[in-house]
């Protein structure tokens, strides 16, 4: 994971989104439909919140990180998530 990224120690997937955004909310569903069926801990971030996130994600939203590992972006493609989660 890149040093400036905040990482949960408690959530093995942080999604990280906006407001307003589509792609985020349908992520989103996602993530915790994926997340539930195994039992692990997400984390949703406005990047909003910190001009760093702005920096480094504004183009890219949403984005998931599992295990602290940049994951997907745009779009989280149920069955990649699950053999994330998996393996």
């Amino acid at each position: 994971m890149r040093a400036d990224i905040p990482r949960s120690a408690d959530a093995r997937v942080v999604l990280y989104g906006r407001a307003g955004c589509h792609l985020c909310a349908t992520a989103r569903e996602t993530v915790a439909t994926v997340c539930a069926e195994a039992g692990v801990d997400w984390l949703e971030v406005d990047i909003d919140s910190e001009p760093r996130l702005v920096a480094a994600f504004t183009d890219q939203v949403p984005v998931t990180f599992v295990d602290g590992r940049q994951h997907d972006f745009w779009r989280v493609d149920p069955g990649r998530l699950r053999a994330a989660l998996a393996g």
